[in-house]
């Protein structure tokens, strides 16, 4: 057997994918690439499944080239007919869902469940901008000019950029893309180089739609390579309208340094570093169930992780205990196999950020109560970790993307708002409570000062509808729910005289 036809064996679902052992990795219409071959491993082993080709510089202006020539019949497409074509996007992914997600759990190495959840999140988004296909719009504003009328119209950008992360490889390329298709625009998405073979595998099932339905496939174009050539082409590029980037707050400053000095446009999803606060009054029971997958979940890998934990000091020892025992039973290994609840993180250097990390927490105080450790197995495999730590050290506030979690004590509710606030990063927040006063002081001007401030759940999870994204260092940028729409277009205010008279604004004459 070749070396493909073994792997096929072993792993079915990328045949299914149209995963091939050698793969091009440029897409407007048609594959093909001549840059740098890229080596895609399975963090679970460490072996490679497959390799692809990245793009190069020239490549890159062949695809930009192919946005401009469909980009106009694209914006004219009726905004329901292009909710149409991005309803049957959802309804093939619907088809490939169990493959999909097994990819996702082969080489980003989150569980099945979770990758499961995230094809979920990119159907489900699919249903949304649906509907919202047919839903946009402006306002018509009294004028103050008799026979006058004031319109508000969105229009498309034209192209929009997606640069995404490996930690959500499919869902954060829905967010964006299913929204700025209805919109009327055409994008460009720079997948993470990581997971290549994901990117691959979703850009075959929107192609083949598009194709479908008689559109030039070109209009969602895909490249892969790395940042230091295409992606900073595509920042410094000033056709496009707007680029998403999701990342690292450092990668994140340099973008928004690029693109606003051309006066673009952004959505910055940065750096979280997510705090969990239990209050005396909190239902234990429920607060352990969310801290430990907010925790632990995706290996401590999402932007809405909870690293930091704040417990009333009543409550702090037994939810201690409770928490040590549940961590001592998670079970790490395999994310494809049945019963695990932690995989492996995704790459090597993420788990020497953890070792190097533990390191520097001791350094300053840090205890570990339980976990701490690299797993000796093939793999990127460690242990989740919890930490006694006062909440002024300084590496509380940097963000470890890795599963560490900072347990702390408090006496007064006020001091632990305060200290979820104290942090440079503002996506995530959550209180555990059922004393009605703290609930609307958490979420009024002097508590959370994050994009997402929940009670009684989780700081992860985020449902579609609402806008997701964070305020500080985690970028300011809003994605999915809401109005986020409105990004992905330009708006007008239009003013109308149906009248034979010219009467100006602000009762000025002018005879």
């Amino acid at each position: 057997m070749s070396k493909i036809e073994t792997t096929y064996a072993q792993y079915p679902f990328l045949k299914e994918l149209g995963i091939e052992e050698e793969n091009p990795g440029v897409f407007n219409g048609k594959w093909f690439a001549n840059g740098d071959i890229i080596k895609c491993s399975n963090p679970t082993t460490g072996k490679v499944i497959a390799t692809v080709r990245g793009g190069s510089s020239a490549d890159y202006e062949t695809v930009v080239q192919k946005l401009l020539e469909t980009k106009n019949k694209w914006a004219l497409t009726p905004a329901p007919k292009r909710g149409e074509i991005v309803r049957q996007i959802g309804d093939s992914l619907r088809s490939k869902l169990e493959p999909m997600s097994k990819l996702i759990s082969l080489e980003m190495g989150k569980i099945y469940a979770e990758a499961k959840g995230e094809v979920q999140e990119f159907i489900d988004v699919c249903d949304y901008a649906t509907g919202l296909s047919r839903t946009i719009n402006g306002q018509v504003i009294p004028s103050e000019r008799p026979g006058h009328v004031l319109l508000e119209c969105w229009n498309p950008l034209g192209l929009v950029g997606i640069i995404t992360a490996f930690n959500f490889p499919c869902a954060v390329l829905g967010w964006n893309a299913a929204i700025s298709m209805i919109c009327g625009n055409v994008q460009l998405w720079k997948g993470a180089s990581t997971t290549s073979l994901i990117t691959i595998a979703v850009t075959k099932v929107v192609a083949e739609v598009l194709e479908r339905n008689g559109f030039d496939s070109g209009i969602c174009s895909t490249i892969i390579g790395p940042g230091r050539t295409v992606g900073e082409q595509m920042i410094k590029d000033k056709r496009f309208g707007l680029i998403s980037f999701t990342g690292s707050t450092e990668v994140g400053r340099h973008i928004s340094s690029e693109v606003h000095s051309y006066f673009g446009r952004t959505i910055l999803e940065l750096g979280g570093n997510n705090a969990i606060i239990v209050a005396e009054d909190a239902n234990l029971d429920l607060a352990l169930r969310a801290i430990l997958f907010a925790a632990v979940g995706t290996t401590g890998q999402r932007c809405t992780t909870c690293r930091r934990l704040f417990v009333h000091e009543s409550l702090y020892q037994p939810l201690l205990e409770r928490l040590t025992k549940a961590y001592s039973s998670i079970k790490i290994g395999d994310p494809l196999a049945e019963g695990t609840l932690v995989g492996p993180l995704h790459t090597p250097s993420a788990v020497k950020e953890f070792t190097e990390g533990l390191e520097e927490i001791k350094k300053q105080g840090g205890k570990v109560v339980i976990g701490g450790n690299k797993l000796e197995r093939e793999g990127n495999f460690v242990q989740p970790t919890v930490v006694e730590i006062n909440h002024d050290a300084p590496i509380v506030k940097t963000e470890l993307f890795v599963p560490i979690l900072y347990i702390m004590k408090f006496k007064n509710l006020d001091d632990a708002m305060a200290w979820n606030n104290e942090v440079p990063q503002g996506l995530s927040s959550s209180l555990f409570t059922n004393n009605q006063m703290n609930i609307f002081k958490w979420l009024g001007p002097t508590g959370s000062d994050c994009g997402i401030v929940n009670v009684n759940v989780a700081t992860n999870g985020a449902e579609i509808g609402g806008a997701f994204g964070g305020e500080k260092e985690t970028g300011g940028g809003r994605e999915s729910g809401s109005n986020s729409w409105q990004q992905y277009m330009r708006r007008s205010t239009c003013t109308i005289n149906y009248s034979t008279e010219m009467p100006l604004s602000q009762g000025i004459n002018f005879n």
